[in-house]
């Protein structure tokens, strides 16, 4: 798993319920889901509300925060499904407790009466709660514990939302697996990215003296911060030895 590349068309997903259990008739309230290429977010993005016919646990409610009043004139999942498939189809999913949110799908696709629907045959799909579990065995590895361990800021995370935590399931996932992505679109080729110039380079005893500006505490403070982050994700960090 740790040699993983994730080169090629990744989404990453997550889903808002009900409640807990797909076998007790519990249902798909929110679906969010953004999409990254090259371990690069491309901007789009798939998310939608839906009706689920019946009432929402409150337990679920104190979660997420969508009621069933919110929920009464948004879609059913027979109406989203095509745009849903069509989305995530032939992609590699990106899910933190996969077995949960895939329960709740395929329990979805065989409510419309696809007995043989299965996201496993649709995509492949990577839990990145396994993958925190065994890169950080005996530790929380819980998204917030996550986003906390390598430096994310989800401050603005005040109740669950399956976008809002796509997007932030994203940049851990990034941290998790290697840290930064690559700035090189690799469907370019590199010489497309470098500019060469025929200008001389001017003498290094013709420019003026430049100037020293030394960092404040606070300045040194967040880098010795963003140093201890990228130790973390990588194992190693070059300005720190």
């Amino acid at each position: 798993m740790n040699n993983r590349t994730f080169t090629h068309r990744l989404v990453v997903l997550d889903t808002e319920t009900t409640g807990l259990n797909p076998q007790e008739g519990h249902r798909i309230i929110e679906i969010g889901c953004v999409e990254l290429i090259n371990r690069r977010l491309t901007g789009k993005r798939f998310h939608v509300y839906i009706n689920p016919d019946r009432a929402i646990d409150a337990g679920a409610i104190e979660v997420h925060g969508i009621t069933n009043e919110f929920l009464y004139d948004k879609p059913r999942f027979k109406d989203v499904y095509e745009d849903f498939i069509a989305f995530i189809n032939g992609a590699e999913l990106i899910i933190h407790n996969a077995p949960f949110d895939v329960g709740f799908i395929n329990a979805e696709f065989s409510k419309l009466g696809n007995q043989t629907a299965d996201v496993n045959g649709l995509c492949q799909v990577f839990d990145t709660l396994t993958y925190a579990r065994k890169k950080h065995p005996g530790q929380r590895n819980s998204l917030d514990a996550l986003c906390k361990r390598y430096g994310i800021d989800n401050s603005h995370r005040d109740l669950h939302g399956a976008l809002l935590d796509a997007e932030i399931l994203a940049d851990v996932f990034l941290m998790m697996t290697g840290g930064q992505a690559s700035l090189l679109d690799e469907n370019q080729s590199k010489t497309e990215n470098i500019q060469v110039t025929a200008q001389p380079i001017r003498s290094i005893t013709n420019r003026p003296k430049l100037k020293v500006i030394p960092s404040n505490d606070d300045e040194i403070n967040a880098h010795q911060q963003r140093l201890e982050a990228i130790e973390k994700a990588s194992g190693g960090c070059l300005w720190n030895k």
